[in-house]
């Protein structure tokens, strides 16, 4: 079981039930609309970090079919829950921050930058953030962090399909541009065969000067 402090009244938000406990027992303290923020590519050495935010509605006949952790669906999932979201969602919005910028500012930093922007374009201003894995400063309303939100909240399982998804088609796009590569399937990851095709290639424009796997490319080749 985990506690909700809101207000200082105390929720119990058990961990059984369900992926709308979290916006339910918000919406009973008053918190409502609630919006649930995540990203994507955090980990990548390639492309660009983008975030997802999403507030969903309460009724029962709203919401996302099969909506989980965008990491644990199929693609053909992912996309199903994306486009549903889409017409469903109260409000949504994505942020896309190329590689420059996460570069110049640090992928710690360019984090939560990108959440907070995600949640500060939200259509519909939200009464409460939830955010998953750190806690992003800046918001104008209160929220909490969660480690691995995206299993355990529906409206930042919804943020990490919008993130994941757009991500992913970006890098597709990114495959035909930059043939060589494979980012149509490691999505800019730091595989073995991004590595190998990264030190044969050398870095595209793509690819974040920042990661020591990519700088040791560079210094080799200069």
């Amino acid at each position: 079981m985990s506690a909700l402090g809101v207000e200082r009244k105390r929720f119990v938000v058990r961990r059984d039930s369900g992926l709308y406990a979290y916006e339910r027992a918000l919406a009973r303290a008053g918190l409502t609309p609630v919006a649930g923020a995540d990203e994507a590519g955090r980990g990548a050495c390639a492309g660009p970090l983008v975030a997802g935010a999403a507030i969903l509605s309460d009724r029962v006949s709203a919401r996302i079919t099969g909506l989980r952790d965008s990491k644990l669906m199929t693609p053909k999932a992912r996309d199903r829950a994306y486009e549903e979201i889409l017409e469903k969602a109260v409000a949504w919005s994505v942020v896309v921050m190329p590689p420059a910028e996460c570069d110049e500012l640090g992928m710690h930093v360019a984090n939560l930058a990108v959440l907070r922007r995600a949640v500060q374009r939200l259509s519909v201003p939200p009464a409460y953030a939830l955010t998953d894995g750190f806690s992003v400063d800046g918001l104008g309303v209160p929220g909490l962090s969660m480690w691995k939100g995206d299993r355990v909240a529906a409206c930042v399982a919804a943020a990490s399909v919008l993130a994941k998804v757009t991500r992913d088609r970006i890098m597709v796009e990114a495959d035909e541009q930059y043939p060589g590569y494979g980012f149509a399937v490691h999505k800019g990851y730091c595989t073995g065969d991004h590595q190998a095709a990264l030190e044969r290639l050398g870095p595209c424009e793509i690819h974040r000067l920042r990661f020591d796997n990519v700088r040791r490319v560079v210094v080799s080749d200069s």
